[in-house]
């Protein structure tokens, strides 16, 4: 049995439908990216998934020993949370609160398991440290803990590496990739970043303005009209940036050159000529 299915899958708002039609299965292991514009309805099918959003048409089935609150969470982050005022310590074992029912206290194995998730992403030596003191790619991690303590099986991360550099980004993407592959969990992660999600993903679920444009393996998605014409418009908006960047260098480079012109100007009228200077000198 998967792990997820999903099957006719709806969504509305006040009586106005948002998502309709959607089908696709998540088996245990599997990295899905889920991929579309603004506005495609992404957010509204991760709501659906972690039981906040009831459907409006068919179902989605969870496996026999998944349930919608033991999935792991990463959400984006609002300027608030970034300045979350608590221990590194406290907020990764905060992720252990939904297993924990009536229980005022956390129990050793809850703690363990915070230990060894902070230890798999390397943040040991920030346990004592004060969240909204470190660096937005730390936060992430931290927060990709905190996600890890809340299963053992599938995390949802919304756009993980939002607002990242380069670098971090790229660092992020190979963590996730690990705990995919050497920890068995399985991801659902929502983005815009196709590049990413062709490289490390090994399903893609595309979405339109309210259906579903493509569900399947990273290498059919590559041969797919959704991906071809999301490709075309990633073209588009390339072109259109270097078209920008060049205009942009021309402006600069033809005020620069008028700068110098007016610099030599003024220097030669304010200073005289050297024949003016011989001239002077024998007179």
């Amino acid at each position: 049995m998967s792990l997820i299915s999903c099957e006719n899958l709806s969504f509305a708002y006040e009586g106005v439908t948002v998502l309709h039609g959607l089908n696709f299965e998540i088996e245990q292991g599997n990295y899905l990216c889920i991929m579309g514009e603004n506005g495609a309805g992404k957010s509204t099918l991760m709501k659906g998934l972690l039981g906040l959003k009831k459907p409006s048409g068919g179902k989605v089935t969870f496996g026999e020993d998944l349930r919608a609150r033991e999935i792991g969470y990463l959400p984006q982050q609002t300027p608030v949370q970034k300045d979350f005022p608590a221990s590194v310590w406290e907020v990764v074992l905060s992720g252990c609160l939904s297993g924990m029912g009536l229980r005022p206290f956390y129990s050793k194995a809850e703690k363990d398991r915070a230990v060894r998730n902070m230890q798999a992403l390397e943040i040991m030596d920030l346990k004592d440290r004060c969240y909204r003191d470190l660096s937005g790619g730390q936060q992430q991690r931290v927060l990709l803990a905190r996600a890890l303590c809340a299963t053992r099986k599938v995390i949802l991360l919304d756009e993980p590496v939002a607002g990242l550099d380069p670098l971090v980004t790229i660092n992020m993407y190979k963590l996730i990739e690990r705990i995919n592959r050497e920890m068995g969990i399985t991801v659902i992660m929502v983005s815009h970043d196709i590049q990413a999600a062709t490289r490390y993903a090994s399903h893609i679920l595309h979405l339109g303005e309210d259906r579903q444009l493509f569900f399947g393996t990273r290498e059919d998605y590559r041969h797919s009209a959704a991906y071809h014409s999301f490709m075309d418009g990633e073209k588009a908006v390339h072109i259109w940036k270097k078209a920008a960047v060049q205009e942009e260098k021309k402006r600069s480079g033809g005020t620069r050159a008028a700068a110098a012109a007016k610099t030599q100007k003024e220097a030669e009228t304010e200073s005289p000529a050297p024949e003016a200077v011989q001239k002077g000198g024998k007179a």
